[in-house]
């Protein structure tokens, strides 16, 4: 199929793309690199008068590191995270995340905030950001807010978003010293939408972790204090503690009936925390589908 016939335009500042969004009569979609609204737009799941995109503002494009902080434009693509062409403040974990995200020439045109501003809860950075503790940095007519990423998502294809605004950069914070990075998920085949992920930072010497459970049905299940899932603290032996009845609970807790589609994200998680712990898991969970 092909889209219905819409106009286009490319502002060349973020004033003049506020404006536009805010003035601009009939209904707009913003367009960065396509690969989810080009879909979109051809089997005419939506129909837009006007289509912004904003590969035109430099600001978008740039990447740069505040006191430790990685701020990455809108615009910087998954292959610029691949290729080092910014900087990396998480010890190799985004470079990682973005190698393994659908095909090359996905890579080569999608960007690290439109993956976000789409949340669809299958999307890599969707869950591995979140995991970071990363946040986004959004632009109005009226000035600038931040939020963290787990109350930016706010649901599936769902986001924070007000009338008028757009999402300008996204924030991580340096991976601290000694801290542990495990993201896994599984997919039917290579390059496609994960039907689970599990992501881990882990502290142990500090006895501090974050976790989260994603391509669930809505916003990533975040623990944001991950020591539950670990016997209720964190140590060295993280992983041999990992308490896989814990995170079954929490995903019935989240409204999770299936048990089948339970035991495939316990055990994704599983693998996650062992990686993390730098090992190859060498069993699933203890929770199965038949007797959870």
């Amino acid at each position: 199929m092909k889209p219905a016939p819409f106009a286009w335009e490319r502002p060349a500042s973020l004033p003049a793309l506020l404006d536009r969004l805010a003035t601009a009569p009939g209904s707009v979609k913003l367009m960065a690199g396509g690969q989810s609204l080009g879909p979109m737009l051809n089997l005419r799941l939506v129909e837009p008068d006007l289509v912004l995109d904003i590969t035109g503002v430099p600001e978008f494009r740039q990447a740069r590191l505040e006191d430790g902080t990685l701020v990455l434009g809108a615009c910087v693509t998954h292959a610029d995270i691949e290729d080092g062409r910014v900087p990396d403040n998480t010890g190799g974990a985004l470079q990682r995340v973005a190698s393994a995200i659908a095909y090359r020439p996905v890579r080569n045109r999608g960007t690290v905030g439109g993956s976000l501003a789409h949340a669809d809860p299958a999307a890599d950075w969707v869950s591995a950001l979140t995991a970071l503790g990363a946040a986004v940095e959004i632009a109005g007519r009226d000035g600038r807010r931040t939020l963290p990423l787990e109350a930016f998502v706010t649901g599936a294809l769902d986001v924070a978003l007000r009338p008028g605004e757009i999402l300008v950069a996204v924030k991580i914070p340096a991976r601290p010293a000694g801290a542990a990075w495990g993201y896994v998920k599984h997919c039917a085949k290579i390059g496609e939408f994960a039907h689970a992920i599990g992501a881990v930072l882990i502290e142990p010497a500090a006895g501090r972790g974050r976790a989260v459970i994603g391509a669930v049905e809505g916003p990533p299940l975040l623990f944001a204090d991950a020591s539950p899932l670990f016997g209720g603290r964190i140590c060295p032996d993280f992983a041999a503690r990992f308490d896989a009845g814990a995170a079954d609970a929490a995903l019935i807790a989240a409204g999770m009936a299936d048990r089948v589609a339970r035991h495939v994200h316990v055990t994704v998680l599983a693998r996650a925390v062992a990686q993390a712990a730098g090992q190859a898991p060498t069993h699933v969970p203890t929770t199965r589908p038949e007797a959870a």
